[in-house]
């Protein structure tokens, strides 16, 4: 199964509250910090959304 490297690149200050919890939900807490995280449709719908504050890679 694949998975996917997601580094928060941009700080959340002026963001929307839904978008910090997003960012909280995936484990990501402060800037240039990363989480390995199983390549799921529900994993992918977040990133979707803060894909503007994020980074991601394929990691195998």
């Amino acid at each position: 199964m694949a998975r996917l490297k997601i580094t928060q690149s941009k700080s959340y200050i002026g963001s929307k509250q839904n978008h910090r919890d997003t960012l909280r939900t995936l484990g990501l807490r402060r800037l240039n910090d990363s989480v390995t995280r199983d390549d799921s449709p529900q994993v992918r719908g977040m990133v979707h959304s803060v894909r503007h504050l994020v980074t991601v890679e394929e990691v195998d």
